[in-house]
């Protein structure tokens, strides 16, 4: 293994470790007042199209700030999609206990990584946040208690992409967190209840990869994946493609080739957000359909 494989892989171990503290400290879920509440509602009025739906395989964090093509795609939708009112992410990088979603005013640029450039390092995203959002979005889910966090931010997962397609920094950005203590079909019914905020022109993001081994990543292969990457993320899409979501939910029965490509579930998680507010008749279309480094998958897709 190589010293940047051993880096990746210890900065994932310390992610874990500083999301528990994070949830520990992290605030009791609380409302805000009705009066603000009427004040959202009355500014993101229902329209009659639904904002789009996009996964998004994010990759490396200098994603961020190259200009590859990744990075140009991620441009290019940003012209191309109806500006949002405001960007929701669910990033594989917020791991928790629980489910939380950002409630500051402004949320801080994390940049949890190491090992990279300190161009990397100075990047700043300065979004600003929606605690009013953040509370009609916890309000809408029944099937857990949604917790009001003021410590997080955005995190690389989400400014990587969010800041390829709306360079300002002029449209709020929330982050929704990912509950590891739960299985993904959890996660897949969590999503559709915040169906609604689709029209009220919030555009919903997953940020992950659907396929993920930093363990056995190849260097020698930056343009390529193994067989079995290629197989799966073939067969992803197919899945995808003809909407049959329950083999996608119960990814550990889709054999060897899928054990591989999610050892861990937290890159994958995101998509199934996405899966779940998809409606039937919905368009999927795929972009950044590549395999690198031998097994990373960047294949992302819009629904509209």
């Amino acid at each position: 293994m190589t010293d940047d494989q051993e880096l990746m892989i210890d900065y994932l171990r310390a992610m874990n470790r500083g999301d528990f503290i994070r949830q520990t400290l992290a605030g009791i879920f609380t409302m805000n007042t009705l009066k603000d509440l009427h004040q959202f509602s009355s500014t993101l009025k229902e329209e009659e199209i639904k904002s789009p739906l996009l996964f998004v395989g994010h990759g490396s964090p200098m994603n961020g700030i190259e200009d590859n093509e990744f990075s140009q795609r991620w441009k290019e939708m940003g012209k191309n999609l109806p500006t949002p009112k405001a960007v929701l992410v669910v990033s594989a990088h917020w791991f928790t206990k629980g489910t939380f979603i950002t409630a500051m005013e402004n949320p801080k640029t994390i940049h949890d990584f190491y090992g990279f450039p300190k161009a990397l390092f100075d990047v700043q995203y300065p979004a600003p946040g929606n605690p009013t959002l953040a509370t009609e979005t916890a309000a809408l889910v029944h099937k857990t208690k949604v917790g009001l966090d003021h410590e997080w931010g955005l995190d690389h997962g989400t400014w990587s992409v969010v800041k390829n397609m709306f360079p300002h920094a002029n449209i709020p950005v929330l982050q929704l967190s990912i509950d590891y203590t739960q299985k993904p079909q959890y996660h897949y019914e969590l999503a559709a209840e915040i169906a609604a905020l689709r029209k009220k022109g919030v555009l919903i993001i997953g940020s992950g990869n659907m396929v993920h081994n930093l363990g056995i990543m190849d260097w020698k292969r930056p343009d390529n994946g193994y067989d079995w990457a290629n197989e799966m993320n073939d067969k992803f899409k197919q899945l995808i493609s003809i909407g049959d979501h329950r083999s996608l939910i119960n990814y550990e029965q889709l054999g060897s080739a899928a054990k591989l490509s999610i050892p861990t579930p937290e890159h994958y998680l995101p998509m199934l957000y996405i899966l779940g507010l998809k409606e039937e008749k919905e368009n999927i279309s795929f972009f950044n359909d590549k395999t690198m480094m031998g097994s990373i998958s960047m294949t992302s897709f819009l629904v509209s």
